[in-house]
């Protein structure tokens, strides 16, 4: 999986830190951001680079994890989107990109390392 870089939106410390590591063992490269506001700007920034987007929903300060996916896939159709999330589920059928997989809080990591492995091969094979 070289050069496979997936962008981990979240706030809480530990899952960021739990996540970096299942990924990075999974052999994916990793950009983290902690907030609203510093997700969307790197997935802008990024777009071009990153293959996947593993996001909780709330997420401090600024959009939440519905509206950086959206715009993620505004600039990149083909990119993968995990949701996370303890207390928004319920709205991913209404809220979410299609394609896209939610995970139940709390998890295990390696189903959020699955989700997206699965979705980044779904895209490779449309391509």
């Amino acid at each position: 999986m070289d050069n496979i870089t997936v962008l981990v939106v979240e706030d809480e410390v530990l899952v960021v830190l739990e996540l970096e590591d299942a990924l990075r063992d999974a052999g994916y490269s990793v950009v983290t951001a902690n907030n609203g506001h510093e997700g969307l700007k790197l997935a802008e920034e990024l777009f071009g680079s990153i293959r996947g987007i593993i996001t909780d929903i709330r997420v401090g300060a600024g959009p939440d994890g519905w509206h950086i996916a959206h715009r993620v896939r505004e600039l990149n159709p083909q990119i993968a989107v995990v949701y996370m999330s303890g207390d928004s589920a319920s709205d991913w059928a209404a809220n979410g990109v299609p394609n896209s997989h939610m995970i139940h809080k709390p998890f295990a990591t390696a189903q959020v390392v699955t989700a997206i492995s699965q979705l980044i091969n779904e895209a490779d094979r449309q391509l």
